[in-house]
């Protein structure tokens, strides 16, 4: 039976690959290299930076729209509203300044900032509002 590569080192040969799909938080995010004692190599992706909050905090510009909280909204639930998936909750929460995406909705009457499709720092043009 032939040797099977990783996923990874085929990406290795396709000029400008990623891992992480298009929608992924971490898409973006640059793979950095590990070398361990017996040189094996691990890929990882690098730290993440949150864009500015004060960009993301301005209601009145262009880059967010506010959303108040409904009882029983979850982070998830606003992503399938305003970007037609799920799995987008973490761009509502890059614009919040939260260090848990359960503090977004928790309390309802919070007024919580919703990125617009491409208008966001790090955002995705293809986004849904």
């Amino acid at each position: 039976m032939a040797d099977i590569e990783p996923y990874e080192n085929v990406l290795d040969a396709i000029p400008g690959s990623h891992p992480y799909p298009r929608t992924s938080r971490y898409h973006d995010a640059e793979i950095g290299i590990h070398r361990r004692p017996d040189g094996t190599e691990v890929r990882y992706a690098k730290r993440r930076l949150l864009p500015p909050l004060d960009q993301s905090e301005d209601r009145d510009g262009d880059l967010t729209q506010p959303h108040t909280v409904g009882a029983g909204e979850r982070p998830d639930l606003l992503a399938q509203r305003y970007f037609g998936d799920p799995g987008q909750w973490w761009q509502i929460a890059d614009a919040n300044p939260v260090l848990d995406p359960r503090e977004l909705t928790e309390e309802a009457g919070r007024v919580v900032d919703i990125p617009l499709a491409g208008g966001f720092p790090g955002g995705r043009g293809d986004r849904r509002v």
